[in-house]
C-alpha cells in the first residue's frame, strides 16, 4: 500500500503524517502572517488617524497663534499712532504757550521801566489785559509782516476799544482801512459788535474786524456777524486777506465804469457765502495739515540725527579701548601710531 502523496506546494512525494503536518505548518504560517498583516494595517491606521489629529491640533494651534500675533501687532501700531498722535498735540501746545509767555515776558521787562505806582495799578488790574496788550502786538507784527505795503496808524483820541487801524494800500493809493479789535474775554458777548461798528465809523473806515478767543456757538473760525467780521486767533490772517481782496475788488469796481452797484453786491455777497467760506477753511486746513506733517518729519530727523551721532561715538570708544589692549599686549608704553586721517577728537 502507498502510504505517500505529493505535495501541492513543493510537489515531493511525502509520507501521509508527514503531509497533513506540512499543510498544517503552512496553514498556521498562512494564519500568522494574516494576523500580522490585519495588525499593521490596524497599527498603522491608528497611527495614521492620531497623526492626522495631531495636525490638525497643530494647525488650530497655528491659526490661534497668527490671530493672536495679528491682534497684538494691531494694538501696538494702534499704540504708536496714538502716543505719536500725543506728542505732537504736547509739543505744538508748548510750542505755542512758550511764543506767548516770551511775549509775555518781553512785555513784562518793558513795563517793569515804569514807575512803582503803575506796576501796582497793572497788577490789580490783573494779568488778563496784559495777555490781550501782548496778543494785540503780536496780532499787529504779523499784520506788518504780510502786507508791508499797508499802512498802520496809531488809534485816534475819542476811539476807545479799537485796537489796531489798518489802511489798505493797492499801487500806492488807499482802497480802504480796517479797524481792528482783540478780545480775550472768556465768555462771548454781542454788545462789542455794535460798539466797533461805531468806532470804524468815528474814523471813516471800511471794514470791521474782531478777533477774540471765544467765538459764538454757530461761529467756527471766521463769519461776517452784523457788518462785523468776527474770526478767532487762528484765522485772523486769512480774514486779512479776505477783508483785504473784498476791498480791492470794490475800489476796482469803483473805478471802472461798467461794474454797476449790482456787481458790487454780487462780490460781496459770494465773499459772505457759505461757499466761499468753506472753501477758505479747506484751503487752510491743508495748509495746517502740511505744516503738521513737516514739524513732525523735522522732530523724526532730529532723533535720527542724534542717534547716529552717539553711535559713532560708541564705535570711537571702542576702537580706544582696542588700541589700548594691543598696546598692553605688545608691551608697549607708547601709543600706536595714529590712523592717517582721524584727527585726535573722533578717537
Amino acid at each position: 500500500m502507498n502510504n505517500k502523496v505529493k505535495c501541492p506546494s513543493c510537489g515531493n512525494d511525502i509520507e501521509i503524517n508527514d503531509a497533513l503536518a506540512h499543510q498544517l505548518k503552512e496553514e498556521t504560517e498562512r494564519i500568522k502572517k494574516a494576523v500580522e498583516e490585519d495588525a499593521r494595517k490596524k497599527i498603522q491606521n491608528e497611527f495614521e488617524e492620531k497623526e492626522k489629529e495631531r495636525n490638525k491640533l497643530l494647525e488650530a494651534e497655528k491659526q490661534k497663534n497668527k490671530e493672536l500675533a495679528e491682534t497684538i501687532a494691531a494694538a501696538e501700531k494702534n499704540k504708536r499712532r496714538e502716543e505719536e498722535k500725543i506728542r505732537e498735540e504736547v509739543a505744538e501746545a508748548a510750542a505755542e504757550k512758550h511764543r506767548l509767555e516770551k511775549l509775555e515776558w518781553e512785555k513784562t521787562k518793558a513795563d517793569m521801566q515804569k514807575t512803582v505806582e503803575t506796576l501796582q495799578r497793572q497788577g490789580k488790574q490783573g494779568s488778563q489785559q496784559l495777555q490781550g496788550e501782548v496778543l494785540e502786538l503780536d496780532l499787529e507784527g504779523q499784520l506788518k509782516s504780510n502786507f508791508p505795503n499797508d499802512e498802520f496808524l496809531p488809534i485816534p483820541k475819542g476811539v476807545e476799544g479799537g485796537d489796531i487801524w489798518q489802511k489798505v494800500m493797492e499801487s500806492g493809493d488807499e482802497v480802504g482801512s480796517i479797524l481792528w479789535e482783540t478780545k480775550r474775554a472768556k465768555t462771548w458777548d454781542k454788545k462789542w459788535l455794535p460798539k466797533l461798528r461805531a468806532n470804524t465809523a468815528k474814523v471813516n473806515g471800511s471794514e470791521s474786524i474782531l478777533v477774540s478767543q471765544i467765538l459764538p456757538p454757530d461761529v467756527k473760525g471766521f463769519h461776517l456777524i452784523d457788518r462785523v467780521w468776527v474770526s478767532n486767533y487762528e484765522y485772523a490772517l486769512h480774514t486779512a486777506r479776505i477783508v483785504r481782496f473784498l476791498l480791492r475788488r470794490v475800489a476796482v469796481a469803483k473805478k471802472s465804469t461798467s461794474h454797476t452797484d449790482d456787481d458790487l453786491r454780487k462780490i460781496r455777497e459770494y465773499i459772505n457765502s457759505d461757499n466761499f467760506k468753506h472753501k477758505i477753511s479747506m484751503h487752510y486746513d491743508v495748509i495746517k495739515a502740511m505744516r503738521e506733517e513737516l514739524d513732525s518729519e523735522v522732530r523724526l530727523t532730529q532723533v535720527r540725527w542724534k542717534r547716529r551721532e552717539e553711535q559713532i561715538k560708541s564705535l570711537n570708544v571702542n576702537f580706544s579701548q582696542l588700541e589700548g589692549e594691543i598696546n598692553l599686549m605688545v608691551d608697549k608704553t607708547s601709543e600706536l601710531p595714529q590712523i592717517a586721517g582721524e584727527s585726535d577728537n573722533d578717537k
